[in-house]
């Protein structure tokens, strides 16, 4: 779950697949002169939208945070919660395509990468290296080909992240940096780094306007929370 506190006690609950879509519209747009479109784009755009394929049981029904009475955030997941929807992500992704199970093997190992002392942590990694040294092969395509999709998904996923959460202005390392900046109505990007000169993405969240005290208030406040709309409009910096 992606939180976007809204003040008070508020807060815009997002689901990891919705923050996923919201980077699938990203890569979609992707590509121009300075910034060259993903290659195989459809299935690199299909990657960015279901990286985060593994949370989607979590968010239909996220465990309390009972320190915030909020849902868990993907920052505040239990360790072991954590690996496993990392564990079963790539195979989820693979039943669409071997590029999407590559990638989100890969944006999960890097992910994780980071935490390789905690426990269970070098086995999850060793398990998906070696799924991705088969989907490579399997792909007939480099190591280097698909570290650059990686990076372009771990790119969008931050970018993604960071309208969601309102971390604006944000700076992102993708081929060369992107500086973020609301501006008025729109948000800029420079460089620019997509097709068409105006991107407009959204994302869709249940709004909470009280904290929840135990698990079963939080199952039946989200159930009945409304639905609320974010839209972005993205132009050149």
């Amino acid at each position: 779950m992606v939180l976007r506190e809204l003040g008070g006690e508020a807060v815009l609950c997002i689901g990891q697949p919705a923050h996923a879509w919201l980077s699938g519209q990203l890569a979609r747009a992707w590509g121009n002169g300075l910034f060259p479109a993903p290659w195989p784009r459809d299935a690199v755009v299909l990657a960015a939208a279901q990286h985060d394929v593994g949370m989607a049981r979590w968010d239909a029904d996220p465990g309390l945070n009972p320190d915030t009475g909020w849902p868990r955030s993907f920052m505040e997941m239990p360790l072991e919660v954590h690996l496993d929807q990392w564990s079963w992500a790539p195979w989820l992704a693979l039943a669409q395509s071997r590029w999407a199970g590559l990638l989100v093997s890969m944006h999960g190992a890097m992910l994780f990468e980071r935490r390789a002392g905690q426990p269970g942590v070098a086995e999850y990694l060793e398990t998906q290296r070696e799924l991705q040294r088969t989907l490579i092969a399997s792909l007939d395509v480099t190591e280097a080909q698909a570290e650059r999709n990686q990076r372009l998904i771990a790119a969008w996923d931050w970018f993604s992240l960071a309208l969601c959460m309102d971390k604006l202005p944000a700076t992102i390392e993708v081929e060369r940096g992107l500086a973020i900046t609301p501006t008025g109505d729109h948000v800029s990007v420079e460089p620019w780094p997509f097709a068409e000169d105006v991107v407009e993405v959204t994302v869709e969240g249940r709004r909470l306007d009280r904290r929840c005290e135990d698990q079963s208030e939080l199952r039946a406040a989200l159930a009945t929370a409304p639905w609320e709309t974010l839209r972005w409009t993205l132009r050149p910096g």
